[in-house]
């Protein structure tokens, strides 16, 4: 059930006697039509409704949710990090990217073995820094380069059971969609494997979630304002929260800036969700100021927040300069002395910059002249189809107890779950529009800018892999967690404003109470049996192809079966 109040229309959201004036509330259902309650304000002067649209999430330390939450990680740490060092010697890209970070440890820079130079590398540094720093502690063998993406890989469970329990204000949703992560095959190949897409998924996962974290912040802060007294209707500074150095400071969108300016680091396809969140940011920011009644909401919003904006942006950009420490503190990077080599000044700093730009415009050039033909190439509207999957092992040695045997690591989704992402995008588009829920939009925008551009793209016939969808997959598990929770929730009677305490109370039981309860109750048993039958079933089918996902070596006709649509996954 989402809410919208017209408190505004009668004046501001403020502070009164628990017996002064009355306030109009119109709760929305996507099940009937609007109800409107009228009621007193309640104790504390900030109408019910309004407090629940505030009040953030209550997030302090709950041993069991912390302790659910530790058991899917060691899960989803135990399939990335058993068997890490199989199989032996690099496999795919890893020949580039466990190479780049061995020479960064060496040099700072990447390096051209071959011809004893500095190495022309069409992707910034971050991700294969972080291989180094496997490399670093277990030296350079399969352990080393593999270890970053699988730390990494796991924390991003850790990360998407926080980013869940907030949005969903439930451990148990939390709970499975960290499983469902940790389950999917295509996530657990990505951490077991020297690429950079692992990294930039969590970086980009990292930032979303402290956004999440800031909205939660800038709404208490708004909530403690109304409930001292603050009347947000009247114009003037002296009618805004005060400012105070713990949640006057975005600190956590500052964060999101920062984790941006990461994954910008680590691949460019990163740039797509920066103004994607700068948005969600704004419209955020618009709706609190709509909640407790300002009355010029867009116009606060921007000059309340245009700085800091700003700000962010500027640490976006330092963050990602940052990353590229090792080439600036190098005299051997490619181009890093690029005006020099062609007889132009180059000025202190102004002239290691002006080197940088010069290696980013030949960096462009080459991707957008990227159209070689691979074996792996795929569309993007065949990835959420799991229409070419990406082979990054194969092998026909070894005993298996059969005439002939194959091992293969294969990035593949979780088809049950992969499969179920386009009908879960579909219903969380449907309810968020029928529920006016934030949550929808919050998912659905990062999906669009993390897909979208790729599709426009293959109009030029670009070569394009699989996993560059590896930043969406986060998201779109969050659609079909949303869905489970709408099978598992049962609909609520809008509750009335005044009764009850705060944000987090139930609705009052309606007259038939007995009723009411026990058909929600019947509801919520069937919907718990429904969406804990399709999470076995996502661990079923893992289960089964497991043995592809690790390059288990098979029969050939046990791998053979799982090649479920034929030569599309060979």
């Amino acid at each position: 059930m989402t809410l919208a109040s017209t408190a505004q229309t009668e004046g501001p959201a403020i502070a009164g006697p628990p017996t002064g004036p009355v306030v109009e509330v119109t709760s929305h259902t996507s099940t009937g039509p609007p109800v409107t309650d009228r009621s007193h304000r309640p104790t504390g002067g900030v109408p019910a409704i309004i407090r629940r649209r505030l009040a953030p999430f209550d997030a302090r330390l709950d041993g069991w949710s912390w302790l659910a939450t530790a058991v899917v990680v060691v899960i989803a740490g135990i399939l990335r990090l058993v068997g890490l060092s199989n199989p032996k010697g690099k496999i795919f890209d890893e020949l580039y990217y466990a190479t780049d970070a061995h020479n960064l440890l060496l040099r700072g820079v990447e390096w051209d073995e071959k011809n004893n130079g500095a190495a022309y590398v069409v992707h910034p540094p971050l991700g294969k820094w972080m291989i180094a720093i496997g490399e670093r502690i277990w030296g350079y063998n399969e352990l080393g380069w593999r270890f970053s993406a699988a730390i990494i890989g796991t924390l991003s469970v850790l990360l998407l059971i926080r980013i869940a329990r907030r949005m969903f204000h439930s451990t148990v949703l939390g709970c499975a969609a960290g499983l469902l992560m940790a389950l999917d095959g295509f996530h657990l190949v990505l951490s077991r494997t020297a690429l950079l897409d692992i990294f930039l998924m969590f970086f980009v996962l990292a930032a979303f979630g402290a956004l999440v974290v800031d909205r939660d912040v800038r709404r208490a802060r708004w909530l403690r304002a109304v409930e001292g007294g603050m009347d947000p209707s009247r114009s003037g500074r002296r009618h805004r929260p005060p400012f105070r150095l713990s949640d006057g400071v975005p600190w956590w969108r500052l964060l999101a800036a920062v984790m941006l300016g990461c994954a910008f680091g680590v691949k460019w396809s990163a740039l797509y969700f920066i103004p994607a969140f700068a948005l969600l940011v704004v419209l955020w920011e618009v709706g609190a100021r709509k909640s407790v009644g300002v009355r010029r909401p867009w116009r606060d919003t921007f000059l309340d927040e245009i700085g800091w904006l700003l700000v962010a942006g500027v640490l976006i950009f330092v963050t990602y300069l940052a990353t590229w420490s090792g080439w600036f503190l190098s005299d051997n990077g490619y181009f890093r002395n690029w005006r020099a080599d062609t007889g132009q000044s180059s000025m202190p700093i102004i002239g290691s910059l002006q080197n940088l730009f010069h290696y980013h415009v030949e960096a462009l050039k080459f991707h957008a002249q990227l159209d070689d033909k691979h074996v792996y190439q795929s569309w993007p509207w065949q990835w959420l189809l799991l229409g070419r999957p990406v082979a990054f092992h194969w092998s026909d040695q070894g005993a298996c107890g059969a005439p002939s045997c194959a091992s293969e690591i294969l990035l593949l989704g979780t088809p049950i779950l992969w499969w179920s992402f386009l009908p879960a995008l579909a219903a969380l588009g449907w309810l968020g529009i029928a529920r006016r829920d934030w949550r929808a939009l919050a998912i659905l925008l990062p999906v669009a800018v993390g897909l979208l551009p790729w599709f426009w793209f293959a109009l030029d016939g670009r070569t394009m892999f699989f996993f560059y969808v590896a930043p969406v997959v986060p998201f779109m598990i969050l659609a079909v967690t949303y869905v489970l929770g709408a099978i598992t929730g049962p609909a609520r009677a809008p509750t009335p404003v005044g009764v009850g305490g705060g944000g987090g109370d139930p609705p009052t039981e309606p007259a038939d109470a007995d009723g009411s309860a026990a058909r929600a109750s019947d509801r919520r048993m069937i919907g718990a049996i429904v969406a804990g039958t399709y999470v076995l079933l996502v661990a079923i089918c893992f289960a089964y192809f497991h043995p592809i996902f690790v390059g288990q070596l098979l029969p050939y006709a046990d791998w053979s079966t799982r090649m479920w649509l034929g030569n599309r996954w060979i």
